[in-house]
Protein backbone atom coordinates (compact mmCIF):
# COMPACT_ATOMS: atom_id res chain seq x y z
CA UNK A 1 0.00 0.00 0.00
CA UNK A 2 1.38 3.41 -0.65
CA UNK A 3 1.48 5.77 1.31
CA UNK A 4 -0.86 8.88 1.69
CA UNK A 5 0.29 12.02 1.83
CA UNK A 6 -1.20 14.93 3.82
CA UNK A 7 -1.32 18.31 3.23
CA UNK A 8 -1.54 20.75 5.79
CA UNK A 9 -2.42 24.48 4.59
CA UNK A 10 -2.71 27.72 6.87
CA UNK A 11 -4.30 31.20 5.36
CA UNK A 12 -4.57 31.52 1.48
CA UNK A 13 -0.47 30.95 0.81
CA UNK A 14 -1.35 28.94 -2.33
CA UNK A 15 1.89 28.87 -3.51
CA UNK A 16 2.90 26.55 -0.68
CA UNK A 17 0.15 24.79 -1.18
CA UNK A 18 0.96 24.39 -4.97
CA UNK A 19 4.50 22.68 -4.00
CA UNK A 20 2.82 20.72 -1.50
CA UNK A 21 0.64 19.03 -4.05
CA UNK A 22 3.00 19.24 -6.79
CA UNK A 23 5.42 17.27 -4.40
CA UNK A 24 2.74 14.26 -3.61
CA UNK A 25 1.49 14.12 -6.47
CA UNK A 26 3.41 16.12 -9.77
CA UNK A 27 2.17 19.13 -11.53
CA UNK A 28 0.16 19.53 -14.58
CA UNK A 29 1.47 21.94 -17.35
CA UNK A 30 -1.96 22.88 -18.58
CA UNK A 31 -5.25 23.40 -16.49
CA UNK A 32 -6.79 20.14 -18.53
CA UNK A 33 -6.21 18.50 -15.67
CA UNK A 34 -6.39 14.74 -15.51
CA UNK A 35 -4.09 11.74 -14.21
CA UNK A 36 -1.41 10.08 -16.29
CA UNK A 37 -2.38 6.75 -15.15
CA UNK A 38 -6.20 6.55 -15.56
CA UNK A 39 -7.21 7.10 -12.05
CA UNK A 40 -3.56 6.16 -10.14
CA UNK A 41 -4.37 9.44 -7.75
CA UNK A 42 -6.95 10.30 -5.63
CA UNK A 43 -7.70 13.44 -3.21
CA UNK A 44 -9.80 14.44 -0.74
CA UNK A 45 -9.86 17.78 0.52
CA UNK A 46 -11.53 17.76 4.01
CA UNK A 47 -14.34 19.73 6.10
CA UNK A 48 -14.02 21.93 8.72
CA UNK A 49 -12.51 19.61 11.80
CA UNK A 50 -10.54 18.00 9.35
CA UNK A 51 -9.17 14.02 9.90
CA UNK A 52 -9.12 12.92 13.12
CA UNK A 53 -13.01 13.99 14.21
CA UNK A 54 -14.28 10.91 14.72
CA UNK A 55 -16.82 11.31 12.20
CA UNK A 56 -17.37 12.74 9.08
CA UNK A 57 -14.08 13.53 7.82
CA UNK A 58 -12.74 10.00 9.37
CA UNK A 59 -14.67 8.45 6.88
CA UNK A 60 -13.85 10.52 3.99
CA UNK A 61 -10.31 8.89 4.46
CA UNK A 62 -11.72 5.48 5.05
CA UNK A 63 -12.64 5.28 1.51
CA UNK A 64 -9.52 6.73 0.47
CA UNK A 65 -7.65 4.41 2.11
CA UNK A 66 -9.87 1.63 0.83
CA UNK A 67 -9.03 2.69 -2.66
CA UNK A 68 -5.13 3.06 -1.83
CA UNK A 69 -5.34 -0.87 -0.64
CA UNK A 70 -7.39 -2.03 -3.06
CA UNK A 71 -6.93 -0.21 -6.14
CA UNK A 72 -3.71 1.13 -6.14
CA UNK A 73 -4.41 4.74 -6.21
CA UNK A 74 -1.80 7.36 -3.95
CA UNK A 75 -4.07 9.00 -2.01
CA UNK A 76 -3.51 12.93 -1.22
CA UNK A 77 -5.57 14.60 1.90
CA UNK A 78 -5.89 18.19 2.59
CA UNK A 79 -6.58 19.87 5.48
CA UNK A 80 -8.91 23.28 6.04
CA UNK A 81 -7.85 26.19 7.71
CA UNK A 82 -9.01 27.63 10.73
CA UNK A 83 -11.63 30.36 9.39
CA UNK A 84 -11.00 29.58 6.07
CA UNK A 85 -13.17 31.39 3.16
CA UNK A 86 -14.06 30.32 -0.26
CA UNK A 87 -10.98 31.74 -2.14
CA UNK A 88 -8.75 29.08 0.28
CA UNK A 89 -10.83 26.26 -0.87
CA UNK A 90 -10.72 27.21 -4.69
CA UNK A 91 -7.09 27.34 -4.17
CA UNK A 92 -6.73 24.09 -2.57
CA UNK A 93 -8.79 22.28 -5.25
CA UNK A 94 -6.76 24.01 -8.00
CA UNK A 95 -3.63 22.26 -6.77
CA UNK A 96 -4.81 19.66 -6.34
CA UNK A 97 -6.10 18.94 -10.28
CA UNK A 98 -2.75 20.28 -11.41
CA UNK A 99 -1.20 17.65 -9.11
CA UNK A 100 -2.97 15.42 -11.93
CA UNK A 101 -5.03 13.56 -8.95
CA UNK A 102 -8.80 12.36 -10.58
CA UNK A 103 -10.75 12.41 -8.66
CA UNK A 104 -10.83 15.41 -6.55
CA UNK A 105 -12.86 15.34 -3.94
CA UNK A 106 -14.37 18.42 -1.53
CA UNK A 107 -15.71 16.61 1.71
CA UNK A 108 -18.24 18.84 2.52
CA UNK A 109 -21.26 21.04 1.12
CA UNK A 110 -18.71 24.11 2.04
CA UNK A 111 -16.72 23.24 -0.91
CA UNK A 112 -19.63 23.45 -3.47
CA UNK A 113 -19.10 27.39 -4.66
CA UNK A 114 -15.14 26.37 -4.92
CA UNK A 115 -16.22 22.94 -7.00
CA UNK A 116 -18.01 25.40 -9.04
CA UNK A 117 -15.41 27.71 -9.98
CA UNK A 118 -12.64 25.00 -10.13
CA UNK A 119 -14.29 22.13 -12.23
CA UNK A 120 -15.01 23.86 -15.19
CA UNK A 121 -10.77 24.57 -15.69
CA UNK A 122 -10.26 21.09 -15.17
CA UNK A 123 -12.45 19.24 -17.73
CA UNK A 124 -10.69 15.96 -17.59
CA UNK A 125 -10.88 15.89 -13.66
CA UNK A 126 -13.62 14.52 -12.31
CA UNK A 127 -14.55 16.34 -8.98
CA UNK A 128 -16.66 14.95 -6.02
CA UNK A 129 -18.68 17.35 -4.24
CA UNK A 130 -19.95 14.91 -0.69
CA UNK A 131 -23.06 17.02 0.77
CA UNK A 132 -24.79 19.21 -1.74
CA UNK A 133 -26.52 18.96 -5.31
CA UNK A 134 -26.71 23.19 -5.68
CA UNK A 135 -23.31 23.00 -7.79
CA UNK A 136 -23.85 20.93 -10.84
CA UNK A 137 -21.50 20.19 -14.03
CA UNK A 138 -20.42 17.49 -16.63
CA UNK A 139 -17.03 16.46 -14.36
CA UNK A 140 -18.90 17.35 -10.75
CA UNK A 141 -19.90 13.52 -8.80
CA UNK A 142 -22.88 14.94 -5.87
CA UNK A 143 -22.58 12.32 -3.83
CA UNK A 144 -25.81 12.85 -1.10
CA UNK A 145 -27.44 11.02 1.38
CA UNK A 146 -30.93 10.83 2.96
CA UNK A 147 -29.62 12.07 6.03
CA UNK A 148 -33.86 12.43 7.77
CA UNK A 149 -34.11 8.48 6.93
CA UNK A 150 -31.43 7.19 9.06
CA UNK A 151 -31.98 10.10 11.84
CA UNK A 152 -35.81 8.67 12.07
CA UNK A 153 -34.75 5.72 12.85
CA UNK A 154 -32.35 7.10 15.25
CA UNK A 155 -35.24 9.24 16.61
CA UNK A 156 -37.20 5.80 16.83
CA UNK A 157 -34.31 4.39 18.95
CA UNK A 158 -34.55 7.33 21.53
CA UNK A 159 -38.28 7.80 21.93
CA UNK A 160 -37.74 3.90 23.19
CA UNK A 161 -35.22 4.00 25.35
CA UNK A 162 -35.75 7.60 26.94
CA UNK A 163 -37.11 6.75 30.67
CA UNK A 164 -37.62 10.91 31.36
CA UNK A 165 -39.38 11.24 28.33
CA UNK A 166 -37.06 14.26 27.28
CA UNK A 167 -33.93 13.92 24.83
CA UNK A 168 -31.87 16.01 22.96
CA UNK A 169 -30.80 17.07 19.33
CA UNK A 170 -27.51 18.96 19.30
CA UNK A 171 -26.41 20.45 15.65
CA UNK A 172 -23.59 21.97 14.58
CA UNK A 173 -24.45 24.75 12.85
CA UNK A 174 -28.13 25.73 11.92
CA UNK A 175 -27.66 24.81 7.74
CA UNK A 176 -30.67 22.87 5.74
CA UNK A 177 -28.33 19.65 5.40
CA UNK A 178 -28.20 19.62 9.15
CA UNK A 179 -31.79 20.19 10.00
CA UNK A 180 -32.71 17.42 7.77
CA UNK A 181 -31.18 15.62 10.90
CA UNK A 182 -33.17 17.41 13.14
CA UNK A 183 -36.41 17.07 11.13
CA UNK A 184 -35.52 12.85 10.82
CA UNK A 185 -35.02 12.69 14.16
CA UNK A 186 -37.90 14.38 15.57
CA UNK A 187 -40.49 12.84 13.55
CA UNK A 188 -39.01 9.73 14.74
CA UNK A 189 -39.62 10.17 18.10
CA UNK A 190 -43.04 11.46 18.30
CA UNK A 191 -44.33 8.89 15.35
CA UNK A 192 -42.84 6.34 18.28
CA UNK A 193 -44.11 7.97 21.80
CA UNK A 194 -46.13 10.67 21.82
CA UNK A 195 -44.89 12.99 24.83
CA UNK A 196 -41.83 12.94 24.76
CA UNK A 197 -39.93 16.45 24.96
CA UNK A 198 -37.58 17.11 22.47
CA UNK A 199 -35.03 19.20 23.35
CA UNK A 200 -33.43 20.94 20.02
CA UNK A 201 -29.98 23.33 20.05
CA UNK A 202 -27.78 24.18 16.96
CA UNK A 203 -24.02 25.41 18.39
CA UNK A 204 -23.69 28.76 15.75
CA UNK A 205 -24.87 30.11 13.26
CA UNK A 206 -23.83 30.51 9.46
CA UNK A 207 -21.24 31.85 8.77
CA UNK A 208 -19.65 30.93 11.84
CA UNK A 209 -19.29 27.19 11.00
CA UNK A 210 -17.28 26.59 14.19
CA UNK A 211 -20.12 24.42 15.64
CA UNK A 212 -18.51 21.62 13.49
CA UNK A 213 -15.30 21.39 14.76
CA UNK A 214 -14.99 22.80 18.84
CA UNK A 215 -15.96 19.99 21.15
CA UNK A 216 -16.19 22.34 24.25
CA UNK A 217 -19.52 23.82 22.59
CA UNK A 218 -20.93 20.13 22.12
CA UNK A 219 -19.93 19.12 25.40
CA UNK A 220 -21.45 22.47 27.09
CA UNK A 221 -24.53 21.97 24.81
CA UNK A 222 -25.07 18.47 26.06
CA UNK A 223 -24.90 19.11 29.55
CA UNK A 224 -27.43 21.98 29.07
CA UNK A 225 -29.75 19.10 27.53
CA UNK A 226 -28.97 16.64 30.46
CA UNK A 227 -29.84 19.05 33.43
CA UNK A 228 -33.10 19.66 31.52
CA UNK A 229 -33.42 16.10 32.25
CA UNK A 230 -32.99 14.44 28.35
CA UNK A 231 -31.11 10.89 28.79
CA UNK A 232 -31.13 10.47 25.28
CA UNK A 233 -29.00 12.52 23.00
CA UNK A 234 -28.23 13.30 19.22
CA UNK A 235 -25.56 15.31 17.98
CA UNK A 236 -24.65 15.72 14.25
CA UNK A 237 -22.00 18.48 14.83
CA UNK A 238 -18.86 16.99 13.32
CA UNK A 239 -15.91 16.79 15.83
CA UNK A 240 -17.71 18.95 18.58
CA UNK A 241 -19.99 15.74 18.35
CA UNK A 242 -17.71 14.29 20.46
CA UNK A 243 -17.96 16.26 23.37
CA UNK A 244 -21.78 15.59 23.46
CA UNK A 245 -20.76 12.27 23.41
CA UNK A 246 -17.93 12.57 26.32
CA UNK A 247 -20.53 14.67 28.53
CA UNK A 248 -23.44 12.44 27.95
CA UNK A 249 -21.43 9.07 28.28
CA UNK A 250 -20.41 10.59 31.62
CA UNK A 251 -23.52 11.56 33.03
CA UNK A 252 -24.22 7.77 32.43
CA UNK A 253 -26.97 8.59 29.57
CA UNK A 254 -27.41 7.63 25.83
CA UNK A 255 -25.62 9.24 23.15
CA UNK A 256 -26.74 8.45 19.64
CA UNK A 257 -23.57 9.11 17.22
CA UNK A 258 -23.35 10.12 13.42
CA UNK A 259 -21.78 9.88 10.20
CA UNK A 260 -19.44 7.29 11.29
CA UNK A 261 -20.04 4.23 13.46
CA UNK A 262 -18.42 6.30 16.80
CA UNK A 263 -19.13 2.64 18.94
CA UNK A 264 -16.17 1.82 17.08
CA UNK A 265 -13.98 4.97 17.08
CA UNK A 266 -10.50 4.79 18.90
CA UNK A 267 -10.65 7.95 19.75
CA UNK A 268 -13.80 7.59 21.51
CA UNK A 269 -13.44 4.15 23.37
CA UNK A 270 -13.35 5.78 26.57
CA UNK A 271 -17.13 6.20 26.20
CA UNK A 272 -18.50 3.38 24.17
CA UNK A 273 -20.44 1.62 26.33
CA UNK A 274 -22.82 4.67 26.66
CA UNK A 275 -22.94 5.32 22.79
CA UNK A 276 -26.20 3.40 22.23
CA UNK A 277 -25.76 3.55 18.54
CA UNK A 278 -25.04 5.58 15.45
CA UNK A 279 -26.53 7.28 12.28
CA UNK A 280 -24.20 6.41 9.76
CA UNK A 281 -23.62 7.78 6.12
CA UNK A 282 -21.23 5.56 3.77
CA UNK A 283 -19.46 8.29 3.24
CA UNK A 284 -16.63 5.95 2.92
CA UNK A 285 -18.38 3.91 0.34
CA UNK A 286 -19.24 6.69 -1.84
CA UNK A 287 -15.52 8.27 -1.77
CA UNK A 288 -14.18 4.45 -2.88
CA UNK A 289 -17.12 4.04 -5.15
CA UNK A 290 -16.05 7.32 -6.83
CA UNK A 291 -12.31 6.85 -7.23
CA UNK A 292 -13.19 2.95 -8.98
CA UNK A 293 -15.54 4.65 -11.60
CA UNK A 294 -12.62 7.14 -12.87
CA UNK A 295 -9.98 3.98 -12.44
CA UNK A 296 -12.62 2.22 -14.29
CA UNK A 297 -12.98 4.42 -16.73
CA UNK A 298 -16.24 5.59 -16.42
CA UNK A 299 -16.81 8.15 -13.68
CA UNK A 300 -19.57 8.94 -11.80
CA UNK A 301 -21.56 12.24 -12.68
CA UNK A 302 -24.43 13.85 -11.54
CA UNK A 303 -26.46 13.25 -8.53
CA UNK A 304 -25.57 9.91 -7.02
CA UNK A 305 -27.87 9.16 -3.83
CA UNK A 306 -27.09 6.89 -1.20
CA UNK A 307 -30.26 5.85 1.10
CA UNK A 308 -31.92 3.39 3.57
CA UNK A 309 -32.35 1.00 0.71
CA UNK A 310 -28.69 0.37 -0.12
CA UNK A 311 -27.57 0.64 3.05
CA UNK A 312 -26.17 4.28 2.26
CA UNK A 313 -27.58 5.48 5.89
CA UNK A 314 -28.56 3.35 8.43
CA UNK A 315 -28.72 2.77 11.86
CA UNK A 316 -25.29 0.65 13.77
CA UNK A 317 -25.80 -2.29 15.68
CA UNK A 318 -22.19 -2.58 16.97
CA UNK A 319 -22.64 -1.86 20.83
CA UNK A 320 -24.26 -5.36 22.30
CA UNK A 321 -26.30 -3.43 24.77
CA UNK A 322 -28.39 -1.92 21.47
CA UNK A 323 -29.08 -5.50 19.80
CA UNK A 324 -30.28 -6.96 23.18
CA UNK A 325 -32.86 -4.52 22.98
CA UNK A 326 -35.35 -6.52 21.37
CA UNK A 327 -38.26 -4.31 21.27
CA UNK A 328 -36.02 -1.24 20.65
CA UNK A 329 -34.61 -3.35 17.24
CA UNK A 330 -38.10 -4.22 15.87
CA UNK A 331 -39.39 -1.01 16.48
CA UNK A 332 -36.28 0.00 14.13
CA UNK A 333 -36.48 -2.71 11.87
CA UNK A 334 -40.53 -2.21 11.24
CA UNK A 335 -40.43 1.77 10.77
CA UNK A 336 -37.16 1.14 8.08
CA UNK A 337 -39.22 -1.42 6.22
CA UNK A 338 -42.24 1.41 6.71
CA UNK A 339 -39.51 3.88 5.15
CA UNK A 340 -38.69 1.31 2.14
CA UNK A 341 -42.07 0.56 1.49
CA UNK A 342 -43.78 4.21 1.36
CA UNK A 343 -45.64 3.99 4.53
CA UNK A 344 -43.53 6.31 5.84
CA UNK A 345 -42.45 9.11 4.62
CA UNK A 346 -39.58 11.11 6.47
CA UNK A 347 -39.14 15.01 6.46
CA UNK A 348 -36.43 17.23 5.25
CA UNK A 349 -37.24 20.01 6.84
CA UNK A 350 -38.32 20.62 10.39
Amino acid sequence: MRRITRIATVGIASAALALSATACGGNKSSESGGSDDNGGKAAIAYDIGGRGDQSFNDAAFAGLEKAEKELDIQGSEAEPSEGEGDPDKIQRLTALARAGNNPVIGVGFAYAPAIAEVAPKFPDTTFGLIDDTSKTGKNIANLVFNEEQGSYLAGVAAAKVTKTNTVGFIGGVETPLIKKFEAGFVQGVKDTKQGVNVKVQYLTQPPDFGGFSKPDLGKAAAQGQLDAGADVIYAAAGLAGSGSIEATAKAGKWAIGVDSDQYNQKGLAAYKDRILTSVTKNVSGAVFNLIKSVKDGKPQTGEIRYGLEDDGVALSRSNPAFTEMKDVIAAVDKAKADIAAGTIKVKTAP
